[in-house]
């Protein structure tokens, strides 16, 4: 598994593209994985035949982790090693042999996907088995490792039990399988690997073996209880009483949703957050809107009042450059940035991604038209890159969509400044001194009270308001 994006570590399978026995080349697509920060297409760098799809659908796998075993020599005979001798008392987990001085130079041999090949033959440390053990024996040790039972008294042996047994200690030099973030999850939870059962498939130790491994015990000894009183103990969970839990469904938090999650409480419990609001008629854009969408340089392109609103704020960011800014916690520095990278909020059945379209300031209107509908076509097909989301400036979210007036946005982490355009509507307004029906709608920007400050966040609002209920200034502000 690759690592397909800044600072991630693990991705979900969402489909395999190939299956055991099939051929694959260079450059072919053969899985989608879903990252904290989109859906991905992995490519293979090789050619050969699969030989085993280490994971299924649906599983989320590491940074770093083998996900696809490819045959790149298919057909060729496989030479297999003469067997060594058998040693006296051979330890249950020995120690691979070593290779003869004369034995051929390995051949290449298929990696994981995104990471080449490598040049030396891989291979995977034995199972560890453990020396035979009774299931009461088993049971009281891990307890005992855990904490969380005391010692059983000593029953008098039938015979002698090897002092390797009880804890399924490896062979000397052979260390448990197990991934370094399982490792460090042992370290934290103070949970012995040597001691842990493995589940995983390949024979290595997963996170659930390490939480079970940790997990405490009944308070009760496990064949204390007679049949009467396990019928007392109640069969309805502790927590949340009179909650059927049979009528409840939960859902895994990973993906865009969990960086979403974990992104937004940075941001709100980082930045000052201040919002503004601006309610105005924006009945002559509306009119443009739809003079646009019969103007021969938009054939072909989607004109919505979304394509106006963005405009209007790069104008004002154009009249009022330092709201195009970010804070340097690190650095204790202000960075002001020539470039607007304009990000728009875009909900996927994934959940919220917020791409953002490169030096939107230097497009013109038609060219804005074409990013934004290729922007927003790419996220719905989830289809959106890792690259596409990283470095915007300023955000504009459009709850509109959904029929709500205005809300107060989030900042995206490292921005400045977010837009919310909220629903468009037939209101009674005044207009050249009498009450007329209007078309009505109002903005709210949130801005990072660190960069931005009172002044300066109305005077941006102010100037997409301005710039939206008059757009000829389109043209005379530019």
């Amino acid at each position: 598994m690759p690592d397909v994006g800044e600072g991630l570590t693990e991705a979900e399978i969402l489909k395999w593209f190939v299956a055991v026995g099939d051929t694959v080349s260079d450059g072919q697509v053969v899985c989608e994985v879903e990252t904290a920060k989109a859906a991905v297409e992995l490519p293979i760098p090789f050619d050969g035949v699969v030989s085993e799809l280490r994971f299924p659908e649906g599983d989320t796998v590491d940074v770093g982790t083998a996900i696809i075993s490819v045959d790149t020599t298919p057909g060729a005979p496989v030479e297999e090693p003469a067997p060594a001798p058998a040693p006296a008392a051979a330890p249950a987990a020995s120690a691979p042999a070593a290779p003869a001085a004369d034995e051929p130079a390995p051949k290449r041999q298929a990696v994981l996907v995104g990471y080449g090949v490598a040049t030396t033959t891989s291979k995977r440390r034995p199972r560890r088995t453990a020396a035979p053990a009774s299931a009461a024996v088993r049971e009281q040790v891990q307890a005992e490792l855990n904490g969380t039972a005391a010692p059983a008294a000593t029953p008098a042996p039938t015979a002698p039990v090897p002092a390797a047994a009880p804890t399924a200690a490896p062979a000397s030099g052979d260390r448990p399988l197990a991934k370094p973030p399982v490792r460090k999850l042992a370290r934290d939870l103070g949970v012995d690997l040597a001691a842990v059962l493995p589940t995983g498939p390949h024979g290595d130790i997963t996170r659930d073996d390490v939480h079970a491994a940790a997990a405490p015990e009944p308070a009760a000894p496990q064949a204390a209880p007679a049949p009467a009183a396990r019928a007392e103990q109640p069969t309805a969970p502790a927590a949340g009483a009179g909650a059927d839990v049979s009528r409840e469904t939960r859902v895994p938090i990973k993906g865009v949703r969990k960086a979403t999650a974990q992104a937004m409480v940075a941001s709100a419990f980082t930045a000052p957050h201040v919002t503004e609001f601006v309610t105005f008629d924006i009945t002559r854009s509306m009119r443009l809107v739809q003079e646009l969408k019969l103007d021969p340089a938009f054939a072909g392109l989607k004109v919505s009042p979304l394509l106006l609103v963005a405009k209007a704020l790069l104008v004002a960011i154009r009249r009022n450059p330092d709201v195009n800014a970010a804070w340097d916690e690190v650095n204790q520095e202000i960075v002001r940035k020539s470039y607007v990278n304009l990000g728009i909020a875009a909900a996927t059945p994934r959940g919220l991604i917020v791409p953002n379209i490169k030096d939107a300031n230097a497009l013109t209107l038609p060219q804005l038209a074409a990013a934004l509908g290729d922007l927003v076509g790419t996220a719905r097909e989830g289809r959106t890159t890792p690259a596409a989301m990283q470095g915007g400036t300023v955000t504009i979210t459009n709850v509109g969509v959904f029929g709500v007036d205005t809300g107060t946005p989030i900042l995206n982490p490292g921005e400045s400044a977010i837009l919310a355009f909220g629903a468009v509507k037939d209101q009674p307004w005044v207009h050249k001194g009498k009450v007329k029906p209007r078309k009505v709608t109002t903005l709210a920007l949130s801005f990072d009270h660190r960069l931005v400050d009172g002044e300066l966040g109305s005077k941006v609002l102010g100037d997409i308001a301005a710039v939206l209920e008059q757009p000829k200034r389109l043209m005379t502000w530019a």
